[in-house]
């Protein structure tokens, strides 16, 4: 799951380092515009609803983080 999530959004957002940090909202890598497209492409690709109380840093701040809660979601 991890790799298939990186693999989206690299090919999505290639200008952005998704493996330069565990922490990609707290450190500012991903911007809230960012994030909407990102909550989009999961959805999309994925068949989930990410439901507005999911919508928090923890689950955004890495790959890792996002696997999770795709698969939680599932």
């Amino acid at each position: 799951m991890v790799e298939k999530i990186l693999k989206l959004l690299q090919e999505e957002y290639p200008e952005i380092d998704f493996q330069a940090s565990d922490e990609l909202v707290d450190d500012g890598i991903l911007d809230s515009l960012t994030l909407t497209g990102i909550i989009a492409v999961l959805t999309i690709e994925f068949g989930i609803t990410i439901p507005y109380e999911e919508i928090i840093e923890e689950n955004f701040n890495s790959i890792a983080s996002m696997a999770k809660m795709v698969e939680r979601l599932s």
